[in-house]
């Protein structure tokens, strides 16, 4: 019995600098060695567009995974931080949550963290995230410039540039959404 091909692959990245939160991701949607669809989003706005989120992963869990995310933040009157804990508790105790094969950054103007279906709700140091097949690429990129560029997009957007020359399961199609920060 032969497997179906798994849906691989995404870039998503949040940097956080200069009065700015920006979550960047590619859109490229590959199932094997095929892309799918080059333009997909993975990033959006949350809520009442006070959080922003990118996801890698299978698409549909990610999106039940911002659809629970959006009630934790409406329970815990936006919230983030606590929204994203109660969200990784379900995620990693709900029988049917439990089984979702995704990954997210989200951000607001206070916090930015990665949420994992084993309950981790991770703040990234110095303010600089990535995940997905070309993260850790994005992630050293955007770690090498912010010492040397002022604009969180500007680092964003070269980053996600190195990241899909040299991974094969992102590519340069962009969807950035941006909000003010506090740090």
């Amino acid at each position: 019995m032969s497997e179906l091909p798994k849906w691989h692959g995404t870039t998503i990245m949040s940097v956080r600098k200069g009065g700015k939160v920006v979550v960047i991701g590619d859109g490229q949607v590959s199932m094997g060695n095929t892309v799918m669809k080059p333009n997909a989003r993975k990033v959006r706005k949350l809520g009442d567009g006070s959080v922003i989120g990118g996801f890698a992963g299978a698409t549909a869990d990610a999106f039940t995974l911002f659809d629970r995310l959006e009630r934790k933040l409406e329970q815990h009157g936006g919230q983030l931080l606590r929204a994203a804990v109660e969200l990784a508790k379900d995620w990693r105790t709900d029988k049917y949550l439990r089984n979702l094969e995704a990954m997210m950054i989200v951000a607001d103007k206070e916090v930015t963290l990665i949420l994992t279906g084993n309950g981790d709700v991770l703040e990234p140091v110095g303010g600089v995230a990535a995940i997905g097949s070309g993260g850790n690429f994005a992630l050293s990129a955007a770690r090498a410039l912010v010492d040397y560029e002022a604009d969180a997009e500007t680092i964003c957007r070269k980053a996600m540039g190195i990241a899909a020359e040299l991974c094969v399961f992102t590519n340069d199609s962009l969807t950035i959404e941006t909000l003010d920060s506090v740090a």
